[in-house]
Protein backbone atom coordinates (compact mmCIF):
# COMPACT_ATOMS: atom_id res chain seq x y z
CA UNK A 1 0.00 0.00 0.00
CA UNK A 2 1.59 3.54 -1.06
CA UNK A 3 1.85 5.80 1.74
CA UNK A 4 0.09 9.52 1.01
CA UNK A 5 1.52 12.88 1.46
CA UNK A 6 0.18 15.89 1.72
CA UNK A 7 1.54 19.62 1.51
CA UNK A 8 1.26 22.60 4.23
CA UNK A 9 2.29 25.85 2.77
CA UNK A 10 2.90 28.47 6.07
CA UNK A 11 5.15 31.02 7.49
CA UNK A 12 6.09 32.49 10.54
CA UNK A 13 8.54 35.30 9.82
CA UNK A 14 12.47 33.73 8.91
CA UNK A 15 11.84 30.58 7.63
CA UNK A 16 15.33 29.57 8.67
CA UNK A 17 13.62 29.30 12.17
CA UNK A 18 10.23 27.69 11.16
CA UNK A 19 12.27 24.96 8.90
CA UNK A 20 14.24 24.09 11.80
CA UNK A 21 11.43 23.35 13.95
CA UNK A 22 9.81 21.21 11.32
CA UNK A 23 12.66 19.26 10.27
CA UNK A 24 12.66 17.15 13.53
CA UNK A 25 8.47 16.88 14.18
CA UNK A 26 7.62 13.21 13.46
CA UNK A 27 5.14 12.68 10.29
CA UNK A 28 6.91 15.27 8.34
CA UNK A 29 9.18 13.90 5.46
CA UNK A 30 10.45 16.89 3.76
CA UNK A 31 10.32 20.67 4.83
CA UNK A 32 11.40 23.33 2.06
CA UNK A 33 12.27 27.18 2.33
CA UNK A 34 10.86 29.70 -0.37
CA UNK A 35 8.96 32.49 -1.02
CA UNK A 36 5.19 32.70 -1.67
CA UNK A 37 2.29 34.87 -1.75
CA UNK A 38 3.68 37.39 -3.97
CA UNK A 39 3.51 38.53 -7.52
CA UNK A 40 6.90 38.31 -8.74
CA UNK A 41 7.95 35.33 -10.82
CA UNK A 42 11.37 33.13 -9.38
CA UNK A 43 12.49 35.77 -7.15
CA UNK A 44 15.68 35.43 -5.15
CA UNK A 45 16.21 36.56 -1.73
CA UNK A 46 17.79 39.74 -2.20
CA UNK A 47 14.03 40.88 -4.19
CA UNK A 48 12.03 39.33 -1.31
CA UNK A 49 14.16 41.21 1.42
CA UNK A 50 13.66 44.48 -0.88
CA UNK A 51 9.90 43.99 -0.04
CA UNK A 52 8.35 44.49 -2.80
CA UNK A 53 7.84 41.72 -4.51
CA UNK A 54 4.72 41.09 -2.12
CA UNK A 55 6.23 37.30 -1.23
CA UNK A 56 6.48 36.05 2.46
CA UNK A 57 9.43 33.60 3.82
CA UNK A 58 7.61 30.46 3.69
CA UNK A 59 8.01 26.92 4.37
CA UNK A 60 6.61 23.73 2.17
CA UNK A 61 6.20 21.26 4.56
CA UNK A 62 5.78 17.55 2.89
CA UNK A 63 3.56 15.14 5.51
CA UNK A 64 1.89 12.18 6.37
CA UNK A 65 -1.51 12.70 7.15
CA UNK A 66 -1.91 9.29 8.96
CA UNK A 67 0.98 10.56 11.59
CA UNK A 68 0.27 13.97 11.78
CA UNK A 69 -2.94 15.94 10.58
CA UNK A 70 -2.80 19.01 9.27
CA UNK A 71 -4.39 20.60 12.73
CA UNK A 72 -1.26 19.21 14.60
CA UNK A 73 1.16 21.29 11.76
CA UNK A 74 -0.90 24.63 12.38
CA UNK A 75 -0.81 23.94 16.02
CA UNK A 76 2.89 23.14 16.33
CA UNK A 77 2.77 26.58 13.84
CA UNK A 78 0.90 28.93 15.81
CA UNK A 79 2.67 27.69 19.26
CA UNK A 80 5.92 28.61 17.73
CA UNK A 81 6.02 32.43 16.25
CA UNK A 82 3.91 35.14 17.58
CA UNK A 83 0.55 35.00 15.42
CA UNK A 84 -0.56 38.41 17.01
CA UNK A 85 2.54 40.81 15.35
CA UNK A 86 1.82 42.40 11.48
CA UNK A 87 4.63 41.85 9.20
CA UNK A 88 7.11 41.07 12.03
CA UNK A 89 8.85 37.87 13.91
CA UNK A 90 10.92 39.17 16.56
CA UNK A 91 13.78 42.08 15.15
CA UNK A 92 12.60 40.71 11.40
CA UNK A 93 10.28 43.11 9.98
CA UNK A 94 8.79 43.44 6.49
CA UNK A 95 5.55 41.84 4.77
CA UNK A 96 8.23 39.12 4.11
CA UNK A 97 7.65 38.34 7.59
CA UNK A 98 3.86 37.84 7.96
CA UNK A 99 2.12 35.48 9.64
CA UNK A 100 0.35 33.15 6.82
CA UNK A 101 -1.19 30.29 5.73
CA UNK A 102 -0.89 29.21 2.17
CA UNK A 103 -4.12 26.63 2.10
CA UNK A 104 -3.89 24.16 -0.77
CA UNK A 105 -7.75 23.21 -0.38
CA UNK A 106 -10.99 24.21 0.99
CA UNK A 107 -10.42 21.50 4.06
CA UNK A 108 -7.53 23.32 4.89
CA UNK A 109 -9.19 26.41 4.47
CA UNK A 110 -11.71 24.90 7.03
CA UNK A 111 -9.11 23.59 9.77
CA UNK A 112 -7.25 26.52 9.56
CA UNK A 113 -10.30 29.75 10.20
CA UNK A 114 -11.78 27.01 12.82
CA UNK A 115 -8.32 26.83 14.57
CA UNK A 116 -7.84 30.17 14.73
CA UNK A 117 -11.40 30.69 16.04
CA UNK A 118 -10.54 28.67 19.07
CA UNK A 119 -7.57 30.00 19.63
CA UNK A 120 -9.09 33.84 19.25
CA UNK A 121 -12.13 32.53 22.29
CA UNK A 122 -9.58 30.76 24.51
CA UNK A 123 -7.50 33.79 24.49
CA UNK A 124 -4.08 32.33 23.98
CA UNK A 125 -2.30 35.35 23.26
CA UNK A 126 -2.84 38.98 24.17
CA UNK A 127 -3.63 40.58 21.19
CA UNK A 128 -5.57 39.63 18.49
CA UNK A 129 -4.75 36.68 15.53
CA UNK A 130 -3.41 38.68 12.32
CA UNK A 131 -1.97 35.82 10.65
CA UNK A 132 -3.32 35.41 7.37
CA UNK A 133 -5.13 32.60 5.68
CA UNK A 134 -5.26 33.16 1.74
CA UNK A 135 -5.22 30.10 -1.27
CA UNK A 136 -1.72 28.58 -2.14
CA UNK A 137 -1.20 29.55 -5.38
CA UNK A 138 3.02 29.30 -6.42
CA UNK A 139 5.72 28.25 -4.14
CA UNK A 140 9.39 29.47 -5.47
CA UNK A 141 12.20 27.59 -3.87
CA UNK A 142 14.72 29.13 -2.03
CA UNK A 143 18.58 29.69 -2.88
CA UNK A 144 20.45 26.07 -1.69
CA UNK A 145 22.01 28.00 1.08
CA UNK A 146 19.16 28.82 2.72
CA UNK A 147 18.02 24.86 2.75
CA UNK A 148 18.87 23.40 6.24
CA UNK A 149 20.76 26.44 7.48
CA UNK A 150 20.47 25.76 11.23
CA UNK A 151 21.33 22.13 10.88
CA UNK A 152 24.60 23.50 9.17
CA UNK A 153 25.21 26.66 10.66
CA UNK A 154 24.52 25.97 14.51
CA UNK A 155 27.22 28.15 15.74
CA UNK A 156 25.77 31.36 13.93
CA UNK A 157 24.74 33.99 15.89
CA UNK A 158 21.23 34.19 14.54
CA UNK A 159 21.17 30.66 15.14
CA UNK A 160 22.17 30.82 18.81
CA UNK A 161 20.02 33.92 19.57
CA UNK A 162 17.06 33.09 17.76
CA UNK A 163 16.78 29.37 16.74
CA UNK A 164 18.06 27.56 19.38
CA UNK A 165 16.11 28.85 22.09
CA UNK A 166 12.77 28.52 20.05
CA UNK A 167 13.76 24.94 19.30
CA UNK A 168 14.74 24.08 22.49
CA UNK A 169 11.25 25.55 23.84
CA UNK A 170 9.58 23.28 20.97
CA UNK A 171 10.99 19.95 21.66
CA UNK A 172 10.21 21.17 25.48
CA UNK A 173 6.37 21.70 24.60
CA UNK A 174 6.00 19.03 21.80
CA UNK A 175 8.73 16.22 23.43
CA UNK A 176 5.89 13.57 22.03
CA UNK A 177 6.09 15.22 18.09
CA UNK A 178 9.65 15.31 18.10
CA UNK A 179 11.06 12.48 16.47
CA UNK A 180 15.01 13.40 16.03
Amino acid sequence: MAESTELATIGGGCFWCTEAVFTGVRGVRRVRPGYAGGATRNPTYEDVCGGQTGHAEVIQIEFDPAKITYRDILTIFFHTHDPTTKNRQGGDSGTQYRSVILTHSDEQQRVATELIRELTAEKVWKGPIVTEVVPYTTFWVAEEYHHAYYQKNPERGYCQMIIAPKLAKFRHEYADRWSA
